[in-house]
């Protein structure tokens, strides 16, 4: 039986040129901690790809209220910042998310980086991938107190 693949649609992009360093992710409420990151990995010389997973994926794995925003909304704002120079929503299904699905999914880029923050979850599985695609692969500090989540516990006391 074959395993469903992940695809990609571009929002804005793809830059032309130079292999890109390549970031994916849920992006659900944009927070100053996704700004520091995205500019950490722009600021290292390369165009900088963000990948925004699809609404369907965000819900199987973080539960019936998220995302809080639309896959297409989280990657218009994401295509806006100065940083930022292509963003595409990967869909498939959600139980899809195994680095060699990834690998695939992004091969045609031809990545020169592969980016997470520090204490991803799926750190290893991401440098894997990044050894697949022959890319480097770069762990970046994560902005302390800022997160999604951490946003969300803010705010559902006053919602």
């Amino acid at each position: 039986m074959e395993v469903p693949a992940l695809t990609a649609r571009w929002i804005a992009g793809p830059p032309g040129g130079a292999s890109p360093a390549v970031v994916t992710g849920v992006f659900d409420v944009l927070h100053v901690g996704h700004l520091r990151f995205l500019s950490a990995i722009r600021d290292r010389g390369l165009p900088l790809v963000v990948g925004v997973e699809d609404d369907r994926r965000v819900s199987a794995w973080k539960g019936p209220d998220r995302p809080v925003n639309p896959d297409e909304e989280r990657a218009e704002l994401l295509a806006a910042l100065r940083c930022v120079d292509g963003v595409f929503i990967v869909s498939g299904p959600p139980e899809v998310n195994g680095w060699d699905a990834y690998a695939d999914l992004l091969r045609p880029m031809d990545p020169a980086a592969l980016a997470i923050t520090s204490g991803d979850p799926h750190t290893d599985a991401k440098r894997r991938g990044a050894e697949a695609l022959g890319a480097d692969f770069w762990e970046l500090p994560l902005t302390r107190g800022r997160s999604t989540s951490a946003t969300l516990n803010r705010l559902s006391p006053s919602l």
